[in-house]
C-alpha cells in the first residue's frame, strides 16, 4: 500500500480504491483522451472531500472531480486522485416548490431531480441528451445546456448558490455581489474591467474559458455564475442551490422537414420569436432505418417543441410554427409516447454519430462549437468545405436554435499521419469558428480538446487573465491541471495510442468492425446510456448496473476494462485477467446493449469471446459443465427415459443440495423438472409427418421446448396448423433429403446416415465454450442441409435460441456460407403467422396481458409482429422492458441469485403484481417462465399456448 493510499484510508470514511479495476474504470470519459489515475475516492460528504484535498496537497498529487463521466473533452480524467461523487454524494437535499429551488449534491443524476420536481409542475431547465445519467455537479462544471436552452438557458442561468471547497481547504458559499469570492478575485476583476467588458463574445452558448465577465458589477458580481463551466479547475463543488422553472402542463412537438441541413439551419433562427421550447436539428444520416417512418419527408429536420396550459394551446402554437416555417413536410405530435419516440431519435444521435453510414468510426473533439444563430447556415457551409478540404466526414446535428452544432468526425486517430491531420483540422476549425463570431465550446467545455486553442478565440492577454484567475483560486495547481489554462496538447494522451496495432486473434467474426476485436471494444465512447437507472419504452440495457449501481457492472465499465486489457498497461495479464473476468461475471448476456447502446456495443459476444480465451486449456467453473452442456445431459436423460428418476432426485432435499453444489448451481434455486415425454416423441406419436395444406414451416425443437416444456411446442403446432400451415421438424439424420418426419427409419440403411439433433449452440456460447459451440453448429448445418435447399422458414419458439441462430451462428461460423442462409430463414412464432398465414384470424382471447418482452427478442429479433398478433387476439396492454434476471444459465449459477432476483424486481415482478386478476401472464422465454414461477409463484405462458387455448 502506498503512502498516499494509506493516508487517504486513514482520513476518509468513503471508499478508497487503488486497485486495478477502480483505476481502469476511470481512465476515460466520453472523449478521445485517456489518463491513468493513481486511485479513486468515493467521498461520503464535504468533510471527506476536505480530507482528500488535504492529503493530496501534502503529497503533491492532483485531484479530479468526476460525475457521470460523460464529458467529451477529457476534463473528467486525470493522473492523480479521482473523486467519484456518484456513489454517496448523490442526494436531493431539499426541494422548495414555493421558492422554486432545489438543494442538490454534485453526484445527483439530473433525471432524479426532474422526477422529484415534476409533481410540483416544476423542472430543472437545462437537459442534455445524457439527462438519464449526467450529474448536477458535472453540469455545473461544464455549464451544460441541452435542447431546452432556447427557453431556459444554460446551467449557469439556473444556479443560485454553490458550496465549494478550495484546494487549500477553504469552504466558500458562492453567490451574487461577491459572495464567497476568494481573496484576490475582486482585485483581479477591478484591475481589468475594460477587457472583461469587451473581450467576450455575446453568444447564448459561449462556454469556452472562464466566465469572468459574470463578475462585472453591472452583472451582479455573481461568483456562483462565474464558477460554472470551470471544469473542476477552481474548486470542488459539494452542494448547490439551483433554480427550477415551471414546466408547461402540455407540450406539442412540431417536426419540420427540410431538403437538407443547410435549409434547416437557416430556418432555425427565424423561429425563435415564436417562443419555442426547443429548436433542435439533425439530418437523415443520423436516423436509423427503423425510425425513418416516424419522421415527415425531408433530408433534415427541426424538432420544435411548444408548451401551453392545455393540449389545445400547445398544439396551436406548434401549428403556428409549421405555418411560419418554409418546409418540405411537417408533423405535429401531441401524444406523449409519440413525442418520446421522436426525441429518442435525437437523443441517441450522440452515439449514432460515432459511426459513418459505411461503418467507419467517428470521434468527438469538435463536438459542440457555437456561432450566432443567424450565422449558422453560413457557418455550416464553411464547415462542410473545411471537412472536404481535409478529406474528412462528419454529420452535424444539435441545438440549431442556439447556433450550437454537435458533430463526430472520422478522424484517423490510430496513425501518426492521421493524428497530425487531426491537429491541422482543429487549428483551422478554431479559426473558422472565431471568424463567424463563435465559441470553441458551446456546451461541453474545453477540456484538453480545445483549451490549447483558446488564444485564437480570446487572445493571449485574456488567456493570461484566465491563468491569473486560476492562481487566485488554486495557487498550487492541484485541481484538474492541464485543463483550461496551461493545457496539455490537444493531440496528447489519445486513448487509442495504447491499443494494439494488429488485429487480435479472436473467434467471432465481428462483421460490423472488420473482424477487429479492438475496433469492437472501441465502439464504447462513454455515452453511458447503460448507466441509466430506468429504461423507459421497453428497453433492456443494463440490468446488472441497475441491480448493483456499480460502474464495473455497466456495459461501459466492462468495455473500459476490455480496453485496458488490450492496452496492457494497467491490466497486464491479457485474457487471463481476473479483473475483467470478475466484471463480466455479472453480465447477464441479455444482449440489451446490442440494440439499446447507441453505438451498438455487444457485451454478450465480448463476454463469450473472453471466457473462451480465459479458460482455454484450464478447468472451468462447474456451472459451465452443468449448464453449458445442458443439451447433452437432457438428451441422455431422454434416451434413458430417466425423467422420472431425475425429477425424484431433484425433489430430494439433501441429494438436490449436493447435486447443486457440485454443479455450481445456486442453492436457492429449484431444478426445473424434466418432461416425461419429449416434444419430438409426442411428434412421432402423432405420425411425425407434415399435415396437408399451405406453406411448409420447419418448427425448431429447441432444448427447452424439447425436454422441459413440450406443451409449448404442442401448442405451436396446433396454432400453426389451424392457420393452414404445414408443420415439419428438422431432419435428425445426415445424408438424406426428406424433411420433417423426425425419424426417417427408411434412411437408417443408408451408409452415410448419422443420427443427430439440431441445436443452436446457445448454452455453449453463453459459457464461452466456443470450440464446442462451433462443432455443434456445424453438425446442425449438416442436418439442416435439406431444409436450406427449400424455401421453408425455420420457426423458433424460444427467443434466445432464435437470437443465437440469427446472430451467434453467422458471427461464429463466419467462414461457412450456410450459417448466413440458415440465419436468414429464422422466424419467430408471430413472424411466421404474419408472413405465411396473413389471412388467418387468431382466436379472440380478449383479456389484458402482462409480462415482459424477452430481452433477446427485444435486442435481436424485434417484437413488432408479436404486438400485432396480440392486438389481433384482443390481448391488451404493454409488456414491460428490462430482463427477467434468470437469463439462461446466469440466474442458476452460484453467487448470482441476489442480482438475478433484483433484476426481476426491476420491472417484471412489479408489473405482474399490479396486473388485473384476469390478466394473461405472457413469457415466451423458458428463463422468464422459470423466474416467474420460482420468485412469484406465477405461471407464465408462451403466446402460442394462449392462442392454442383460445382455439379450444
Amino acid at each position: 500500500m502506498t503512502d498516499l493510499e494509506a493516508a487517504l484510508r486513514r482520513a476518509v470514511r468513503g471508499e478508497v480504491g487503488f486497485d486495478v479495476t477502480s483505476r481502469a474504470l476511470t481512465t476515460m470519459d466520453a472523449s478521445n483522451y485517456r489518463r491513468v489515475p493513481l486511485g479513486v475516492v468515493a467521498p461520503r460528504d464535504a468533510d471527506d472531500v476536505a480530507a482528500v484535498l488535504e492529503v493530496c496537497r501534502e503529497h503533491g498529487v492532483p485531484v479530479v472531480a468526476r460525475g457521470g463521466g460523460t464529458s467529451i473533452a477529457g476534463q473528467a480524467t486525470g493522473t492523480g486522485v479521482v473523486l467519484d461523487f456518484t456513489r454517496h454524494m448523490n442526494r436531493l437535499v431539499g426541494l422548495d416548490p414555493e421558492a422554486r429551488t432545489a438543494v442538490v449534491q454534485p453526484g445527483l443524476v439530473l433525471d432524479r431531480l426532474q422526477d422529484a420536481a415534476a409533481p410540483h409542475g416544476l423542472r430543472f431547465g437545462p437537459d442534455p441528451s445524457t439527462h438519464s445519467r449526467c450529474t448536477l455537479g458535472g453540469m455545473i462544471g461544464n455549464n451544460s445546456c441541452g435542447s431546452h436552452s432556447v427557453a431556459w438557458g444554460t446551467t449557469a442561468d439556473s444556479v443560485r448558490e454553490l458550496s465549494v471547497l478550495t484546494a487549500r481547504g477553504r469552504r466558500l458559499r458562492l453567490g451574487r455581489e461577491w459572495a464567497g469570492a476568494p481573496e484576490g478575485l475582486r482585485d483581479l476583476v477591478d484591475g481589468d474591467l475594460a477587457r472583461l467588458r469587451t473581450g467576450f463574445p455575446d453568444l447564448p452558448r459561449r462556454i469556452s474559458g472562464y466566465a469572468l465577465d459574470a463578475l462585472l458589477p453591472e452583472r451582479g458580481a455573481d461568483v456562483a455564475r462565474s464558477f460554472c463551466g470551470s471544469e473542476g479547475t477552481l474548486g470542488v463543488l459539494t452542494e448547490a442551490v439551483v433554480r427550477l422553472v415551471e414546466s408547461p402542463r402540455a407540450r406539442a412537438l412540431a417536426v419540420l422537414g427540410y431538403a437538407d441541413e443547410a435549409g434547416a439551419a437557416q430556418a432555425a433562427a427565424g423561429l425563435l420569436p415564436l417562443g419555442p421550447l426547443t429548436v433542435e436539428g439533425m439530418a437523415v444520416d443520423l436516423v436509423p432505418v427503423s425510425a425513418a417512418a416516424l419522421l415527415p419527408r425531408g433530408g433534415a429536420w427541426l424538432f420544435v417543441e411548444t408548451g401551453g396550459a392545455s393540449a389545445a394551446e400547445a398544439r396551436a402554437r406548434a401549428e403556428a410554427v409549421v405555418r411560419a416555417a418554409d418546409v418540405v413536410d411537417a408533423l405535429v405530435v401531441t401524444d406523449p409516447a409519440g413525442q418520446r419516440a421522436l426525441w429518442r431519435i435525437r437523443e441517441d444521435a450522440s452515439g449514432t454519430a460515432t459511426r459513418m453510414p459505411d461503418g467507419a468510426e467517428a470521434w468527438p473533439g469538435w463536438e459542440d462549437c457555437a456561432v450566432p444563430p443567424a450565422r449558422l447556415g453560413a457557418y455550416l457551409r464553411d464547415f462542410r468545405g473545411l471537412l472536404s478540404a481535409h478529406d474528412l466526414r462528419g454529420i452535424p446535428y444539435g441545438h440549431f436554435g442556439d447556433g450550437c452544432i454537435h458533430v463526430r468526425i472520422d478522424f484517423d486517430l490510430l496513425t501518426d499521419a492521421g493524428v497530425a491531420r487531426f491537429r491541422r483540422f482543429s487549428e483551422e476549425l478554431a479559426d473558422l469558428v472565431v471568424a463567424h463570431g463563435g465559441s470553441l465550446s458551446g456546451e461541453h467545455g474545453d477540456g484538453q480538446a480545445r483549451a490549447e486553442l483558446l488564444p485564437r478565440m480570446y487572445g493571449a492577454e485574456t488567456v493570461a487573465l484566465f491563468e491569473r484567475a486560476k492562481a487566485v483560486w488554486d495557487p498550487d495547481d492541484l485541481l484538474n491541471p492541464g485543463m483550461l489554462v496551461r493545457p496539455a496538447p490537444l493531440d496528447a494522451n489519445l486513448r487509442f495510442s495504447v491499443l494494439p496495432r494488429q488485429p487480435v486473434d479472436v473467434e467471432f467474426g465481428y462483421p460490423s468492425d472488420g473482424g477487429d476485436f479492438s475496433a469492437a471494444v472501441r465502439r464504447c465512447v462513454g455515452v453511458a446510456k447503460c448507466r441509466t437507472t430506468s429504461v423507459p419504452g421497453g428497453g433492456v440495457m443494463c440490468p446488472s448496473f441497475r441491480a448493483t449501481g456499480e460502474e464495473e457492472h455497466s456495459t461501459r465499465g466492462r468495455a473500459r476494462l476490455l480496453h485496458e486489457m488490450l492496452a496492457g498497461e494497467l491490466v497486464t495479464d491479457g485474457w487471463r485477467s481476473t479483473e475483467v473476468r470478475d466484471a463480466l461475471d455479472l453480465c447477464l448476456s441479455c444482449k440489451g446493449c446490442r440494440s439499446d447502446c447507441p453505438v451498438g456495443v455487444d457485451m454478450a459476444t465480448y463476454k463469450a469471446e473472453f471466457l473462451h480465451h480465459h479458460y482455454a486449456g484450464r478447468r472451468r467453473p462447474a456451472a459451465h459443465y452443468a449448464m453449458g452442456w445442458l443439451p447433452v445431459w437432457l438428451r441422455w436423460a431422454a434416451r434413458l427415459r430417466a425423467a422420472r428418476v431425475v425429477n425424484a432426485l431433484a425433489s430430494a432435499g439433501p441429494l438436490a443440495a449436493v447435486a447443486k453444489r457440485l454443479g455450481g448451481i445456486a442453492g436457492e434455486r429449484e431444478v426445473p423438472r424434466l418432461a416425461r415425454e419429449t416434444f419430438s416423441r409426442w411428434w412421432r406419436g402423432r405420425g411425425g409427418r407434415p399435415s396437408e395444406g399451405g406453406d411448409l414451416v420447419v418448427l425448431w425443437p429447441d432444448t427447452f421446448t424439447e425436454h422441459l416444456l413440450p406443451s409449448v411446442g404442442r401448442a405451436a403446432v396446433r396454432v400453426l396448423e389451424a392457420a393452414g400451415l404445414r408443420v415439419a421438424l428438422p431432419p435428425t439424420l445426415r445424408g438424406r433429403a426428406v424433411i420433417g418426419d423426425g425419424t426417417s427409419r427408411s434412411a437408417l440403411a443408408l451408409p452415410t446416415a448419422r443420427r443427430g439433433r439440431v441445436c443452436c449452440g446457445l448454452t455453449y456460447v453463453s459459457t464461452g465454450q466456443l470450440d464446442r459451440a462451433r462443432a455443434v453448429m456445424r453438425r446442425t448445418l449438416d442436418l439442416m442441409a435439406p431444409v436450406l435447399e427449400t424455401s421453408a422458414p425455420v420457426v423458433v419458439l424460444e427467443p434466445s435460441c432464435a437470437a443465437a441462430l440469427r446472430t451467434d451462428l453467422p458471427e461464429l461460423l463466419h467462414d461457412d456460407p450456410r450459417a448466413a442462409r440458415l440465419a436468414s430463414r429464422v422466424l419467430t412464432f408471430a413472424e411466421a403467422l404474419e408472413r405465411h398465414a396473413p389471412d388467418w384470424t387468431p382466436p379472440a382471447v380478449n383479456l389484458p396481458a402482462v409480462g415482459q418482452t424477452h430481452c433477446h427478442q427485444h435486442a435481436v429479433l424485434g417484437d413488432t409482429a408479436d404486438r400485432r398478433l396480440r392486438a389481433s387476439a384482443g390481448l391488451t396492454g404493454e409488456l414491460s422492458g428490462g430482463c427477467c434476471g434468470l437469463a439462461g444459465n446466469f440466474g442458476f449459477e452460484s453467487g448470482h441469485y441476489e442480482v438475478s432476483a433484483a433484476c426481476a424486481e426491476d420491472q417484471l415482478l412489479p408489473a405482474v403484481r399490479e396486473a388485473p386478476e384476469d390478466a394473461v401472464v405472457l413469457a415466451d422465454g423458458f428463463s422468464c417462465r422459470t423466474q416467474l414461477e420460482q420468485l412469484a409463484g406465477v405461471r407464465g405462458r408462451h403466446l402460442a399456448e394462449v392462442l392454442a387455448q383460445g382455439l379450444e
